[in-house]
């Protein structure tokens, strides 16, 4: 069964991008991105596959 891991990233309005850009490079996936704590940030909610445990 696959397994994830997750992660909750800040986002700025004006970066939002380069932002997403980066973390996409590194495997993560955009699942949802919600209103942040102010206007002008926003929360990016992210996931990848967990890696395999056991040296596989």
């Amino acid at each position: 069964m696959q397994k994830w891991e997750y992660a909750t990233v800040p986002l700025l309005v004006h970066a939002t991008k380069q932002i997403l850009d980066n973390w996409g490079e590194d495997g993560w996936e955009l699942v949802a991105v919600v209103p942040g704590p102010n206007p002008d940030q926003l929360v990016a909610y992210l996931k990848r596959p967990r890696a395999a445990e056991g040296g596989q």
